[in-house]
């Protein structure tokens, strides 16, 4: 009888895996500057070129780390539209602002962000992975708010999603206030103010 033939799919998985949570956890202890493919490698229990073979620097390899702790890498994104365009933006807003103040979550992506400054080929990704398809997802329920008269006709739906979200990133990165609801809840009132939201066509304001 022979043996069974092992599987190298779930072996390659398991290892990858692996070398996930080992960037998290050496981020999170050491930062982006101690982060190193050798030191990922070893916690990971794999050989480095393991590591190579799948990822081109370390930053990418955070990259998919932070991929990870959400949805998982390039899974589709989509907004709740339920019709009530103020539940569904504190919906999104708050789960954002609890995202960024998740201590797992916070020291992959901050040293995510570390590395982009000095990295075009990890920008680039993590705008194509990332940024464009969660953009473009906030636009387009915003679009289904504008085409439903919830917002001016000549709402600047790419400038309306700045506004709704930009602040919560300056905020997070140079910790200049709390990261909590009451400040989540206060950016889509104050957001929907500059769109000129009719109130008649709102819900009334959770308490």
């Amino acid at each position: 009888m022979s043996a069974p033939v092992p599987d190298a799919s779930r072996r390659s998985s398991r290892a990858r895996d692996a070398i996930l949570a080992a960037a998290r956890e050496l981020v999170a202890s050491d930062g982006y500057r101690g982060l190193s493919i050798e030191g990922i490698a070893a916690r990971a229990g794999v050989g480095k070129q393991t590591i190579y073979r799948w990822w081109p620097s370390k930053g990418a390899v955070v990259l998919d780390a932070v991929l990870a702790l959400s949805e998982g890498p390039d899974a589709e994104v989509e907004l709740p539209d339920t019709g009530d365009l103020r539940a569904d933006l504190r919906t999104v807003v708050r789960a954002t602002v609890d995202e960024l103040a998740d201590p797992s979550f916070e020291a992959p992506l901050r040293a995510l962000y570390a590395a982009m400054i000095t990295d075009a080929d990890l920008t680039a990704a993590y705008r194509r992975r990332v940024a464009d398809p969660v953009d473009s997802a906030k636009e387009r329920r915003l679009r289904s708010a504008r085409d439903a008269g919830h917002l001016a006709p000549d709402t600047d739906l790419g400038l309306l999603r700045e506004l709704l979200f930009a602040p919560i990133v300056q905020r997070w990165l140079l910790a200049t206030g709390p990261l909590d609801h009451a400040f989540a809840d206060a950016l889509v009132e104050n957001a929907l103010l500059v769109a000129r939201a009719p109130a008649s066509t709102e819900a009334e304001t959770a308490s």
